[in-house]
């Protein structure tokens, strides 16, 4: 080895010895007969001391070092004079005797410090650089520590880790696929797998009845915070199971990686249906944080001559605890911020419960207090409380009230991402009607699709409405959710191949087609597969969920931009013709 001994370990325990250190310039400092220099690596940052008085030659070598600059020091440590309390190694430094500049380095584009004059894309196209800052080091470990724990916790359980393919079959279920040709099939195509779904059912009717899959996923779909176009999964199935099993070993994964990677205890998981996060929440990952829940006021606002109410399919309210106080300038704003096209009110109404018990609102023409005390009795609302209201069509009002009660959470301080809150929704709809989604192939549009997936069972008591009221199928599918943000998502999957087969069905499928796409599945069950069941977790997010931070790239090594591109290696990139020809494609001009 190099060195002795890393950056980030020498104590004053270490003092009079003599060691050599490795690692990168950080900062020099030159303060006349004195030059300092922080030396970092991975482990940490330790100073070295040069004087003019012990060596004039190896302090002008020093001052030659530039930022980057790897260096090999050999000295003595010794009892700093001026400590730094803030560092770990900041009660010693190096008295360096010598000095080896194992490569000199360009001027950085940008700082290499936690507090860095870098934007988003100078550190994307240099993100070699960028991952020697301290601040997406400890994140990149933070995604180690929670990988080890959960294999930890798995392995405990019996959990086997088995490796699926990556290049797998194109299937148009869920997001689109990336695909990718064959050189030696002309004219077929492998796609990248958007999940191993498949492949884990497949090992459960192998009989390996637990499995898990630290894996690699890929869609081809619009790019947001929380998606990448590659992403990693917690990915896990069991057999002989029913829905309480899958909830009770994931939960205890979850509280497991609370108490060793964050030292917290997280208390039960509370479950809500996927009726309920609807009606409280509008939205079917919940932020209980805070309260603040959806109150229809339908029952209390009728027969007053307000058209804007009168003709609404619903009217939904918010209490925002403590803002009474908010001026018609803050509330105007509030009110723009509803009309934007990402939210799609068209309005705002609100009252205020006065200190003195009084009600004022937005609407005070068409509603007495008498009237306006029954919309604070329905909403709990107390003296300094304010109620917020928007009304229209019931699916797209509901979105938006779910949007505003975000918002009023982060305006208010109550979205801390240092507390956590975490619960299971269950009870989901099987299925969905599709009208025209953009992110969805054309041959998924006007139909019925699969809620999660085409593999997913009904609620054993709903099977007869799959033929008469696809609509009203509850599934046996279950999400984790934290901090609103869904974390993981399953279901116990469909075992009987008849029934199977009446999903596909449902779902538009014809015989022919089903077989051609899922044939090998569907064969595989007429060999005994056993009941099962399971979930998978974007491990991605909850890496960011752990770090406190909003997007999931901050803990990616190499992630892709909100284009999908890596901006480092410029990809994705053209590929020579001779390429194409090999591979049979021909490109439009």
């Amino acid at each position: 080895m190099l060195r002795s001994h890393t950056c980030g370990e020498l104590r004053l325990s270490h003092q009079n010895q003599t060691v050599t250190l490795c690692g990168w310039v950080q900062k020099t400092r030159n303060l006349g007969g004195m030059t300092f220099i922080d030396l970092r690596d991975r482990y940490g940052i330790t100073q070295l001391a040069f004087n003019l008085d012990w060596n004039e030659e190896l302090c002008q070598k020093a001052r030659n070092a530039g930022r980057e600059f790897v260096l090999k020091v050999t000295g003595v440590v010794i009892e700093r004079e001026s400590k730094n309390t803030v560092n770990p190694t900041g009660e010693i430094e190096i008295k360096v005797e010598s000095l080896s500049i194992l490569n000199a380095a360009a001027t950085p584009p940008f700082t290499i410090e936690d507090e860095t004059d870098g934007g988003d894309e100078l550190r994307m196209k240099y993100r070699y650089l960028d991952l020697r800052r301290t601040i997406v080091r400890k994140n990149l470990e933070l995604r180690h520590r929670l990988a080890i724990e959960t294999r930890n916790y798995l392995d405990q359980l019996q959990f086997l880790e088995v490796e699926t393919p990556v290049l797998i079959k194109s299937t148009p279920e869920g997001a689109r696929d990336f695909v990718v040709p064959s050189r030696m099939n002309q004219g077929q195509f492998y796609a990248l797998p958007q999940s191993p779904q498949t492949f884990k059912q497949l090992l459960m009717v192998s009989g390996f009845d637990r499995y898990y899959q630290i894996v690699k996923c890929f869609r081809d779909e619009d790019l947001r915070a929380d998606r990448q176009p590659e992403f990693t999964q917690i990915d896990c199935e069991m057999s002989f199971v029913e829905q309480e099993d899958i909830l009770q070993t994931f939960e205890g994964l979850t509280r497991h990686l609370f108490k060793t990677v964050k030292g917290i205890e997280i208390p039960e998981l509370p479950r809500i249906t996927y009726a309920e996060a609807m009606e409280f929440y509008g939205n079917d990952k919940p932020d209980t944080r805070f309260e603040m829940k959806l109150v229809n006021l339908k029952s209390v606002i009728g027969g007053k001559n307000f058209k804007v109410f009168d003709d609404a399919e619903l009217v939904v309210a918010i209490c925002a605890k403590g803002a009474a106080e908010y001026t018609r300038k803050q509330l105007d704003e509030l009110t723009e911020w509803v009309k934007r096209p990402q939210i799609g009110a068209t309005g705002l109404v609100y009252a205020r419960v006065n200190a003195d018990g009084t009600i004022k609102s937005s609407v005070d023409k068409f509603y007495s207090e008498e009237d306006l005390k029954k919309w604070t009795a329905l909403c709990n609302a107390q003296a300094g409380d304010l109620i917020l209201v928007l009304a229209g069509q019931e699916e797209k009002t509901r979105k938006a009230m779910s949007e505003l009660r975000l918002e009023m959470g982060n305006r208010l301080g109550l979205r801390d991402k240092n507390k956590f809150s975490c619960l299971w929704v269950v009870d989901f709809p099987l299925l969905e009607w599709n009208e025209g989604d953009p992110n969805l192939p054309e041959s998924l549009r006007g139909r019925w699709v699969a809620k999660h997936h085409p593999f997913t069972s009904p609620k054993p008591e709903d099977i007869e409405l799959l033929k008469t009221n696809p609509g009203a199928v509850r599934a046996n599918a279950y999400d984790i959710v934290i901090n609103g943000v869904e974390v993981g998502g399953g279901s116990i999957r469909i075992f009987n191949k008849d029934l199977q087969a009446l999903m596909f069905e449902t779902l538009g499928f014809t015989k022919e087609e089903a077989q051609h796409q899922f044939g090998f599945l569907m064969n595989a069950f007429e060999y005994g597969a056993p009941p099962h069941g399971g979930i998978a977790f974007g491990f991605d997010r909850l890496c960011s969920l752990f770090g406190g931070a909003e997007s999931i790239r901050d803990f990616i090594a190499f992630p892709k931009n909100n284009s999908g591109k890596d901006v480092m290696i410029d990809a994705p990139s053209t590929i020579s013709k001779e390429q194409l020809d090999e591979l049979y494609i021909s490109l439009k001009n």
